[in-house]
């Protein structure tokens, strides 16, 4: 049984999300709390695996409560936050300073609307939960020998395309944060992330490093300098105008279980540029992004995936690695400069 603490000043929130978890039977909640205070007091006292922290409660907040549980009993914490511009940014900070991963929570109070968050929530909840502690173990279900780092020939490329979830935010920073700084070349970045908080992640990106990025939008050019990350709730795709590539946003297709989706990106991406791609696969649930990795590399693009031990959740670049599409695989920290040295 995974052993879950419920942190949320509604009395309403905290009786949801206990109803939700523990309608899965490997899921117990073995406490809740009102504010931060009560929850250091409850971590404590409990011990449980995981945490859902609120974002704005009273006396003590969920980022003073974070800061303390990684200081003093550091385990996973999932981050309950609402779809505002002020939760999106707290959020992103609670992810920087060691929150694994969030669940947004709408704001209309709607019963059904909170629900509706049950699955994934849950799903959520049994991965995170395997990584009490950071322990550098392989997850659940992965070999028992993780794959080792390799560096294999990357490049040239002159187009960078990066796909992530969950754990991305720290990972996609750290990342951009370490590239040169004159980069050569425009960057793609499709991150799960609802519509809310793809503006913030954006501003975040820009201040990262000395690309300038932005939401992407219709008609954007993909040009040296620039950076561009997929909006929640719709995908980017890339197409040629002339000698130039430019993006273009839609809902459409509206059924892929993610939007924005990586494999919807990088197809694009085949289709006009392949050979002078390099895509980047990072720490993630699922698969998404395999099939749009497999595209490229039948065009001849270069793919750089991420080593195991550096992911929060080594899903998505396991798949490319299984599937023996990996150039390279390598922490993120070392990724900056393998980059570099790729895109001209």
């Amino acid at each position: 049984m995974i052993r879950v603490l419920v942190v949320d000043d509604s009395a309403f929130m905290r009786k949801a999300l206990e109803r939700m978890l523990t309608a899965d039977p490997e899921i117990q909640v073995v406490g809740s709390a009102r504010d931060g205070q009560e929850a250091l007091d409850k971590v404590s006292l409990l011990d449980p695996d995981l945490v859902t922290l609120d974002v704005e409660m009273p006396r003590m907040g969920g980022l003073e409560a974070l800061q303390r549980i990684m200081a003093t009993a550091p385990r996973p914490v999932l981050m309950v936050s609402s779809l505002t511009e002020a939760g999106a940014e707290v959020t992103l900070q609670a992810l920087e300073m060691g929150a694994l991963d969030y669940i947004p929570k709408g704001t209309s109070g709607n019963l059904l609307d909170i629900v509706q968050i049950g699955a994934a929530l849950c799903q959520k909840v049994k991965t995170l939960a395997r990584r009490r502690a950071r322990s550098p173990a392989p997850p659940v279900g992965a070999p028992v020998a993780a794959p080792t780092p390799s560096r294999g020939r990357l490049g040239p490329a002159r187009y960078l395309a990066i796909g992530a979830s969950t754990g991305g935010p720290p990972a996609l920073q750290k990342l951009i944060a370490g590239l040169p700084p004159r980069f050569g070349a425009p960057v793609v970045v499709v991150q799960h992330m609802p519509k809310a908080f793809t503006g913030a992640f954006a501003r975040r990106l820009g201040a990262a490093g000395s690309l300038a990025f932005k939401e992407a939008e219709s008609g954007d050019r993909l040009e040296p300098g620039l950076g561009f990350l997929a909006p929640g709730g719709s995908h980017v795709t890339v197409h040629r105008d002339g000698p130039r590539l430019v993006l273009q946003v839609s809902e459409e297709p509206a059924h892929t279980l993610h939007r924005p989706s990586v494999d919807v990106t990088f197809r694009s991406l085949a289709e006009v540029a392949g050979r002078s791609t390099l895509a980047v696969m990072l720490t993630g649930m699922g698969s998404d992004g395999l099939e749009g990795v497999r595209a490229l590399k039948a065009q001849g693009a270069s793919v750089l995936a991420q080593e195991a031990r550096s992911c929060v959740v080594y899903g998505m670049p396991r798949a490319v690695v299984d599937a023996g599409l990996a150039d390279a695989v390598l922490p993120v920290e070392e990724m900056p400069r393998a980059i570099g040295e790729a895109v001209w």
